[in-house]
């Protein structure tokens, strides 16, 4: 699987701000803490020193990820011909039962600030719908192995 991933421009440009947050003023502040929960004395027992410690390979972990993401960071959307499922785009499918769901095909990193559900091309039914069409119907497992089958009714452009 490709590691590269596709993100809006505002969502590249949220992410590298919290990048340098991070590698930046939020670093400094948990090495602040870190130090000043050394000077208290005996470690062991020192709970804000073991939370800090904490916090800070929680802040190193995301750094990390930020920066493999934004490395491999495509910005817009793929090419793909008009009414193709693809990231970036929203697509409506109805289930078996009748139910429709409408959704944006997308990196999880979207959803924060996307105005409706968004899904994974990764996941089992936003890997199912991608290159699918209006009228097509298409399948994916479930967790527990049960297939299920959708009807794409509709691809289009997501606005936002």
């Amino acid at each position: 699987m490709s590691s590269e991933i596709w993100l809006t421009q505002d969502a590249y440009d949220r992410l590298s701000a919290e990048l340098e947050e991070r590698m930046g003023p939020l670093r400094v502040e948990i090495t602040k803490r870190i130090e000043i929960a050394r000077e208290e004395g005996d470690l062991k027992e020192n709970g804000g020193y073991h939370a800090a410690r904490e916090e800070q390979g929680k802040n190193e972990a995301r750094v990390r990820q930020l920066k493999q993401m934004l490395e491999n960071a495509l910005i817009g959307t793929p090419d793909v011909e008009a009414g193709e499922a693809a990231v970036g785009q929203v697509v409506t499918v109805r289930f078996a039962d009748g139910d429709t769901e409408r959704f944006l095909l997308g990196s999880r990193e979207e959803t924060a600030h996307a105005t409706i559900d968004v899904y994974s091309p990764t996941s089992p039914l936003g890997g199912a719908v991608i290159g699918g069409r209006a009228g097509d119907t298409v399948s994916y497992a479930l967790p527990n192995g049960k297939a299920i089958s959708v009807d794409i009714l509709e691809v289009t452009p997501y606005t936002g």
